[in-house]
């Protein structure tokens, strides 16, 4: 630390450590679909370490989707409400890692795939 100036306490824009994280809108039923798909992949002893954390990241937003719902769903219902959407329809946020290590997945049903790869932003 040099006097007189302070710490860096984050990284800098455009480091390879800070991705944006995109807004999927899935309902309860795509959701649960992700969540199996992930988890048989990680079941798998082949899958590629770094691929294994990514996959990880995405079972941790899945929950953490449901969480933010839970604790403010004023923005979602927001949302819902100017789209017509149901209401078990949440935003899973994704990073392009995430994203493309579940696009990556053998398994991974077509419908799901198609509307992960849509950026149409429709359940």
């Amino acid at each position: 630390m040099v006097p007189g100036r302070s710490p860096v306490t984050a990284l800098p824009t455009g480091d390879a450590g800070s991705q944006t994280l995109v807004p999927h809108w899935l309902d309860a039923a795509a959701r649960s679909l992700l969540g199996d798909t992930v988890q048989a992949a990680l079941a798998d002893q082949d899958v590629h370490p770094v691929t294994a954390i990514h996959l990880q990241d995405v079972l941790t937003e899945l929950h953490v989707a449901a969480a933010r719902e839970a604790v403010w769903p004023t923005s979602t219902a927001r949302v819902r409400l100017a789209t017509g959407w149901d209401d078990d329809v949440l935003p899973v946020r994704l990073s392009p890692v995430e994203l493309t290590a579940v696009l990556e997945l053998a398994d991974l049903p077509d419908a799901l795939g198609d509307r992960l790869r849509s950026r149409a932003g429709r359940p």
